[in-house]
């Protein structure tokens, strides 16, 4: 029955005069989502609100969960909608429309009237009245219910008459690329891809690098981010993702330097490759799935390590949730069965069986100066020998 949408944005409506910027970006998102999709579409822009119509035979539930998709969407209404051509047009389109939409007619209902077109002959007060009339007498099974209805029958008088009676939740937040852009330090655990989501529902455009450990990490460990990477590009946009070759460093760290400190000390030469990537190109952060306390090198002191080689910002969305929140977004968004399967990352492979977990900062470079004859070149090598591809969510 229906072929065109209303779409509701939240966040963007106080942006004041900067607002149409927002706007213009959401179409955006909204046009890279319906590409998902079978069918053509058409997207029109008016003052607050966003329409999409359905050009040719579309699919209804693929286009639904592919909008569902985009942030700063915060709803989602299935609509029709009528030339002005009279109230009594307006009467009987209405109750064709209840017909169809719930052939179930034994509801509570209540009709909501939205005149922006002031020069309509009726106030907002009276088409909520006459329509209620109307539908009364027409499906006698049903009952006015103003505080709680079952049915909110919408109609909104603008150059033309829009009628609908369902929003169905759209993921909130903010259009991507309004936020800026950041780098995701992304492994194939359950927690990276959910910072990558998280920091993208705030409009944050990210790119993501990857720490391949050859031989010791193998290439199904590697497809494995790849796939996660395109499940997080459903929401994020395109994904540019670097795959470091990490295990000549990991190497060196693990022959020169003890080995309780040895995840420390990986993952500040991480972040340090990470953000030369990040500034290379123009993010403005980095991008972590870290959770205060959730292992050894994500307490408050290993955090302080970590950060100490950074000169941009460190973005961690999941800093204060504990496992089983993390668990839940990783399944709202339908990573968490790729995040568990068995291949192992560079991290897991070089754990230390008793990890430090409150480092010194003075002890830990002091250890690191062990590598000062052969860390730069590595680091070199790592970043010239990178390989990036383009991730795109596919249908």
């Amino acid at each position: 029955m229906f072929k065109s949408f209303l779409i509701k944005y939240a966040e963007i409506g106080v942006k004041g005069k900067n607002r149409y910027l927002f706007e213009d970006a959401l179409v955006q998102q909204i046009k890279y989502a319906l590409r998902r999709c079978e069918g053509e579409f058409s997207i029109r822009k008016t003052k607050g609100r966003i329409y999409i119509d359905a050009e040719t035979d579309f699919d209804y539930e693929e286009t639904i969960d592919n909008l569902k998709t985009v942030f700063g969407i915060s709803g989602i209404c299935p609509m029709i909608y009528v030339e002005d051509e009279g109230f009594e047009k307006l009467c009987a389109t209405v109750i064709q429309y209840m017909k169809d939409v719930y052939p179930q007619q034994n509801k509570t209902f209540k009709v909501m009237a939205r005149r922006a077109r002031k020069n309509y002959p009726l106030d907002t007060m009276e088409i909520n009245r006459e329509l209620g009339g109307v539908i009364l007498d027409a499906f006698p099974d049903m009952k006015v219910d103003v505080h709680n209805p079952e049915i909110e029958l919408n109609v909104e008088i603008r150059e033309k008459i829009y009628i609908y009676s369902e929003t169905i939740p759209g993921p909130g937040g903010m259009p991507v690329g309004t936020g800026g852009k950041a780098m995701l330090l992304l492994s194939g655990g359950i927690d990276s891809p959910v910072a990558g989501y998280m920091i993208s529902k705030r409009g944050v455009k990210i790119d993501a690098v990857y720490f391949h450990a050859p031989p010791y990490t193998s290439e199904r460990a590697k497809q494995k981010v790849i796939d996660l990477a395109k499940l997080v590009s459903r929401y994020s946009g395109p994904i540019y993702l670097h795959i470091i070759n990490f295990t000549d460093i990991q190497l060196a760290i693990y022959e020169k330097c003890p080995h309780e400190e040895l995840t420390i000390i990986m993952r500040r030469y991480m972040m340090k490759i990470a953000e030369t990537i990040a500034k290379e190109t123009e993010c403005l952060g980095l991008i972590t799935g870290e959770s205060i306390g959730q292992v050894a090198s994500q307490t408050m002191h290993s955090l302080a390590a970590t950060n100490e080689v950074c000169t941009m910002p460190v973005y961690r969305p999941c800093i204060g949730m504990d496992k089983q929140e993390i668990v839940k977004v990783s399944e709202e968004i339908n990573t968490y069965e790729t995040s568990i399967l068995p291949y192992e990352d560079c991290c897991t492979i070089f754990v230390a069986k008793h990890p430090v977990t409150k480092p010194n900062l003075s002890i830990i470079k002091r250890h690191e100066k062990n590598l000062e004859n052969v860390i730069d070149g590595l680091m070199e090598t790592a970043l010239n020998t990178r390989e990036t591809i383009v991730v795109r969510c596919e249908k």
